[in-house]
Formats: structure tokens, C-alpha cells, sequence
């Protein structure tokens, strides 16, 4: 390959860089599906289901309408109503930096912007309810001998499955490119 080619270009460690992924945002249809599915689900729930009532859908699970104006576990809902702007400034905030961080990204991280896609999707579906209703609509409650898991919904199915990528990457991802590398 000639001297300025992509395979001699190196960092300042002295590694080959990475090519840049092609069209990165275009991921950021899985985040719009997060959302329309988000959204969906809890305009269903919010209509077919009475409000705290659990409908046994398993003997460990059942649709239970709620309303968080917390956080994840209902983390600072009993205060008087400042987290509800304090939460949705941190979703487009987060968004914000992860489509940048999207933007970025390399070829071979695909799992990555997966990740970043769901987590992004997860923030501005609970953000339209933050910013609509005042709360976050919950519906989804699993249970075991008596235990209650706090109850959630699909955005944050998105979150939690982008988060665990995001780990997953963070482990394995250095040794994947070093084994490519060398």
C-alpha cells in the first residue's frame, strides 16, 4: 500500500486507526423503533389496564399500570415535582452527547452503536412521558415469592440492553481489536 493509505495511517501510539464507520446515524432507526415501540405499549397499557391494578399475565409476571416521577426505582418520586425537568434535562443531554459519540464511531463497533442506539431510543421515549404527562407509565412487574421487582417499561428495556453493550464492549472490545491488529 502506498505511504498515506488507511492501512499505515497510525495513532499517536503507533497503532493502525480504525476506519470510520460508514453513515454511523444511520443506526439511530433502531432508536426511533425503541421509541415508536415505547410509545405504543404504554398508550395500550395506559387504556386497557386500571391504574395500580395487576392483570396475572405468569405466576411471575404481570401488567400493572403505574406512574414513576422518579427515576429508575422510583428514585427521588417523592419529591415535589423539580426532578421532572432535573431527569429530562439529563435525557437530552445524554442524547445528545451519545449521538455525537455515534458519530465517531469506528467500523468495527457495531455493537456499540446498537448500544448507543437502544439507550438513546430508551431516553427520549421516557422523556415524551417525563415532558407530556409528568411522569414515566410503567407497566411491566415481575415478581417472586412476594418479591416485586420495581415495575418498568419498553424504554427502559432499551436502556438496560444498551447499558449491558455498552459493558460488554468495554470488557472485550480492546482485546477483539488487538487480536485483528496483530
Amino acid at each position: 500500500m502506498s505511504e498515506g493509505s488507511e492501512a499505515s495511517m497510525s495513532d499517536k501510539t503507533g497503532r493502525p486507526e480504525a476506519t470510520p464507520m460508514d453513515r454511523p446515524l444511520r443506526w439511530l432507526w433502531l432508536a426511533l423503533a425503541v421509541i415508536v415501540l415505547d410509545l405504543g405499549t404504554k398508550y395500550l397499557a395506559s387504556g386497557l389496564l386500571d391504574y395500580a391494578r395487576p392483570v396475572e399475565v405468569l405466576p411471575f409476571f404481570n401488567l400493572t399500570l403505574l406512574h414513576n416521577t422518579g427515576a429508575a426505582f422510583s428514585f427521588l418520586a417523592g419529591h415535589p415535582g423539580w426532578q421532572r425537568w432535573f431527569f429530562a434535562t439529563i435525557a437530552v443531554g445524554a442524547s445528545i452527547g451519545l449521538t455525537v459519540w455515534m458519530r465517531r464511531l469506528r467500523r468495527d463497533e457495531t455493537l456499540l452503536a446498537v448500544s448507543l442506539a437502544l439507550i438513546i431510543g430508551g431516553a427520549l421515549g421516557n422523556l415524551y412521558d417525563r415532558l407530556v404527562h409528568g411522569y414515566v407509565v410503567d407497566f411491566l412487574s415481575f415478581h417472586v415469592a412476594g418479591w416485586y421487582y420495581p415495575a418498568f417499561n419498553v424504554a427502559d428495556i432499551g436502556i438496560t440492553l444498551g447499558a449491558i453493550g455498552l459493558i460488554w464492549e468495554s470488557l472485550f472490545a480492546e482485546r477483539r481489536r488487538a487480536r485483528r491488529r496483530g
